[in-house]
């Protein structure tokens, strides 16, 4: 059996979060009932990865270009109040804690400052060629030192 690297135990306090990226729910994305199916999330998780990276100067576009990839290998997220369809979420997020090869980011859900989830991803460090490498400096110096300003 594979080892479990995910710690889950991200902050409920948006303050611990140093980037935040607001997104708008969409129709397709709720049931019959108008809430949002839980597939959801996870689209929602990337969204705000993508655009903390960019705000960090690591568009992913960068991250490959210096021969690496982030593959998710582990998600847990904690549905507490459902998501409906039109609302502005906040989806805060940050770098939580890097091990060899992997590092894991945590998020949290809002909906006008009420909290709707919690989450937190594992990702590896990837050569283009699929092959475990350490996460690159800048990552662990988020760790170390805190987000770039």
């Amino acid at each position: 059996m594979a080892e479990r690297r995910l710690q889950f135990h991200p902050p409920t306090s948006v303050e611990s979060y140093p980037f935040a990226h607001r997104l708008r729910t969409r129709f397709a994305e709720t049931d019959a009932m108008g809430i949002v199916h839980h597939g959801a999330y996870l689209t929602y998780l990337e969204a705000a990865r993508v655009e903390y990276l960019r705000a960090l100067g690591y568009p992913y576009e960068r991250v490959r270009d210096e021969g690496i990839d982030f593959s998710v290998i582990e998600v847990a997220v904690r549905y507490q109040v459902p998501l409906r369809f039109d609302e502005e979420v906040d989806v805060a997020v940050r770098v939580a804690s890097a091990k060899g090869a992997t590092f894991q980011m945590e998020y949290l859900l809002l909906v006008a400052g009420e909290v709707r989830a919690d989450a937190a991803t594992v990702h590896a460090a990837v050569t283009h060629g699929g092959r475990p490498t350490r996460p690159p400096a800048w990552i662990r110096s988020i760790l170390a030192e805190g987000p770039p300003r």
